[in-house]
């Protein structure tokens, strides 16, 4: 039945391209459209993260795409995090206890041009540059595009139309307009604020600190973090509240005050970027915010997935990995029915119900992440927990799973199971570190078996308040 099947996607970032690549896969006619230019024929990144992590979620999507080792040659491992304190020590706090569980740095722009280049290779795709979506009808499954040169304006019908469009989707605010329909939607913004600054390569094209982790300078209301390229080069991000604090994007208005804060802040990070006024300036400030909505299909003609269903803050780095399993996802319920005729309407709703609770659970687990990663990381007790939990994985690899493993390493359970279970024994091991019940000291068998005891004592509390 795919044959005659007319697919219209709207936005060809990450999602949209690797969306259009399995639809085309399974033998849809697929019409792929982008407002911006071609990104392989200019830089168009500018004021969006260079560099995204990518983990086991994510690398689901590409392998059931075939790309899953071609996306891995733009990666570059990442084993941890390296905290930097004030005087310029480092800790470095593994991902795992187990081997072989790391998250990637990979470039925005470079895998997004893998997948726009396997898509336009399948002969039933067809992607089309420059044309900005002005108007959607939901009921009919068309759209009208304006050329951004020409101004020339065409209209584009399929089947029905799939929003990839981003968190800025219009596909989802023609669903908000839409009085036929109740739609919910909520936007809710962080009080800070990013920047991207560089550290550039050495001269030899080396790395100026260590490449194999996600780097952290934590400070309690603001922090800079740093992901590596393949050039050499790292991206560093600071993140700070735009107001009401001694060191603000509201304050940092001259030279002077950006040199003096950084300083004073991060002077190990300071050395490394020979550049940081410069860039402080002429790069944007992004907002962060968070956007759950629903429903995300009408009349069994439109659709939307990824950040235009639900945008979170980057704290987990699971936006990209959501958004890819958003597909992995899809392509389940359609595979029910691939040898019957496709109800779009039940396609619909069968993915919104097999995924919506877990898109939910991932945007608070992000917004949780943020407040770990910029007040938790540096102090003593975190790092205890982080020795235990690192313990237990090594130990017993298969008996148990941090909070973080479960989000980023464990692709066979939801973002809300791990979001429960992981919630439950984050609490379970900072209660009983304490209380004095367990430290580094005791044997790995007597920690897996209170942990374990404490969590589920939690877990059926939980349980228990919940069903009140």
């Amino acid at each position: 039945m795919t044959q005659n099947q007319k697919i219209l996607i709207i936005g060809a970032g990450l999602c949209g391209s690797l969306l259009a690549l399995r639809m085309g896969q399974r033998g849809f006619h697929v019409t792929l459209v982008e407002k911006r230019p071609d990104l392989r024929d200019a830089n168009l990144d500018a004021g969006r993260s260079i560099n995204l992590s990518l983990s086991d979620r994510g690398l689901k999507g590409l392998r059931l795409a075939g790309l899953e080792e071609e996306a891995r040659e733009l990666c570059i491992p990442m084993l941890g995090r390296m905290i930097h304190d004030k005087e310029g020590n480092t800790f470095m706090s593994n991902y795992s206890g187990r081997d072989g569980e790391f998250i990637n740095s990979i470039s925005r722009p470079g895998l997004n041009m893998m997948l726009l280049n396997a898509a336009e290779a399948m002969p039933n795709v067809q992607i089309i540059f420059d044309k900005g979506c002005k108007t959607v009808d939901l009921e009919n499954a068309s759209a009208v595009f304006e050329d951004y040169t020409t101004k020339e304006r065409i209209e584009l019908k399929g089947d029905v139309i799939l929003g990839t469009d981003g968190a800025g989707s219009l596909v989802r605010r023609s669903m908000f307009n839409d009085r036929k329909f109740l739609f919910s939607f909520s936007q809710e913004y962080l009080t800070h604020g990013y920047k991207e600054i560089t550290i550039p390569a050495t001269e030899d094209g080396g790395y100026r600190t260590e490449k194999g982790a996600l780097h952290i300078w934590p400070r309690g209301e603001d922090m800079l973090i740093a992901l590596p390229n393949l050039d050499g080069s790292f991206t560093v991000t600071l993140f700070a509240p735009y107001s009401n604090s001694d060191y603000c994007f509201d304050n940092l208005t001259t030279p002077e005050m950006v040199t003096a804060y950084f300083t004073q802040e991060y002077p190990d990070a300071v050395a490394l970027m020979p550049n940081l006024v410069k860039e402080f300036f002429d790069n944007p400030t992004g907002p962060l915010g968070t956007i759950k909505c629903s429903p995300w299909n009408s009349y069994g003609k439109t659709l939307i997935l990824g950040d235009a269903a639900h945008a979170i803050v980057p704290f987990y780095g699971q936006g990209m990995n959501a958004s890819f399993e958003d597909v992995v996802v899809f392509d389940e319920v359609l595979e029910k029915q691939a040898e019957g005729e496709l109800d779009w309407k039940k396609i619909f709703q069968e993915y919104e119900q097999a995924r919506k609770l877990d898109t939910d659970a991932i945007a608070d687990l992000a917004v949780d992440n943020f407040h770990e990663m910029k007040e938790h990381t540096a102090s003593p007790l975190f790092q205890e927990k982080r020795k235990i939990e690192m313990l237990l994985e090594t130990q017993f690899p298969t008996d148990y799973s941090s909070k973080y493993s479960l989000v980023t390493f464990s692709e066979s359970i939801g973002y809300a199971e791990a979001l429960k279970r992981g919630r439950a024994q984050d609490k379970a091991i900072l209660n009983l570190l304490s209380d004095g019940k367990i430290s580094t000291e005791d044997t790995p068998g007597s920690l897996l078996k209170i942990v374990k005891s404490e969590t589920q004592a939690i877990l059926h509390d939980d349980d228990v308040v919940g069903s009140l």
